[in-house]
């Protein structure tokens, strides 16, 4: 009983950690995705041409294309992304300050670039892509003993052992060590410089933040509780509008026991005008009415809604904070 109890106890402590922690989490998970995403393509797909004037190019290219491709993902995935664009759509971000831009970009940028940098560091730690990109450009005469009056084209063939020439296989472990030591000297140095850019970059955020730091927690969890609430229950007001629409032109409407339970609960869906659509969609940081804290634009249009003042509504609802 003791064992299944403490069991039980670590689970919980697992799974709060798990909640309280889901940037952190989310973002190990991408980055775990990423290394086996960058270990597949080595393994199954890289393929160095072994060539002179080809192996630069595609070495670079196996570095930084899905490096790129994974950043561009990264942006359109972002949330923030869109409620950029929709505030620079529907308020022409006239209320967008400089500092607001830059702290709501870098977020988007940041979180962008879990994927990439991941995918270079572990092409860099692994050195295929280094070695098959540079290796036409070491010095020969560096090599103790290397023939002299070989073409330096031959050094292109190093990445691919089976292609270099047999009086020069003896140098091919030399060559690939010190390629591959360049190549992780930068890919630590680039975990390094990361490391530290992270750090003071949330040194500088805890410090300009107008928030302690149980309340910032605090509405960070507001913001995750309300965005889950506010997708579950689109869903079922979608789902529940649409039953009646289908009902109106059909005269009834085939729904499932689930969906029966909700249109008996909340009898009908009322149609949402996009003037109130447009008032909580967008940019938002942060805004306190009379010393109470707004945590989001929905906030700040139900606080608003409640006092049924319009005018005061369409000046605050165009605020950023």
């Amino acid at each position: 009983m003791a064992a299944a109890a403490l069991v039980t106890e670590n689970f919980k402590f697992v799974a709060l950690f798990f909640k309280s922690k889901d940037v952190m989490i989310f973002n190990g998970l991408i980055a775990l995705g990423t290394v086996a995403s960058q270990t597949a393509f080595n393994v199954f797909a890289f393929e160095c041409p072994c060539s002179s004037g080809r192996n630069y190019l595609y070495g670079l290219a196996a570095i930084g294309v899905p490096a790129m491709a994974f950043f561009l993902v990264g942006i359109m995935m972002n949330r923030s992304t869109w409620d950029l664009v929709s505030e620079c759509r529907l308020r022409s971000c006239r209320k967008l300050s400089g500092a607001s831009a830059f702290v709501l970009l870098g977020t988007i940028v940041g979180r962008s670039l879990v994927a990439p940098i991941t995918w270079v560091v572990f092409s860099l730690l692994q050195g295929q892509a280094y070695m098959c990109a540079l290796s036409e450009f070491v010095d020969p005469g560096k090599l103790e003993g290397f023939p002299s009056g070989r073409e330096l084209k031959v050094m292109a063939k190093f990445p691919c052992r089976d292609s270099v020439p047999t009086e020069l296989q003896s140098f091919w472990a030399e060559v690939e060590r010190q390629l591959k030591y360049e190549s992780q000297l930068l890919g630590w140095l680039l975990v390094a410089v990361m490391s530290l850019t992270v750090f003071l970059l949330l040194c500088m955020k805890r410090c300009s933040s107008p928030l302690g730091y149980q309340q910032e927690d605090y509405w960070s969890q507001y913001r995750s509780n309300e965005r889950t609430l506010f997708q579950r229950t689109a869903t079922v007001h979608a789902r529940l509008l649409a039953a009646e629409n289908v009902k109106s032109f059909f005269g009834f409407v085939a729904l499932e026991a689930e969906e029966k339970d909700q249109l008996a609960e909340h009898q009908r869906a009322s149609t949402i005008c996009s003037t109130n659509w447009n008032r909580v969609t967008g940019v938002y940081l942060y805004r306190e009415k009379t010393g109470l804290p707004l945590y989001s634009r929905l906030n700040k249009w139900a606080t608003y809604s409640q006092e049924n003042n319009l005018e005061a509504m369409e000046k605050e609802m165009d605020v950023l904070s």
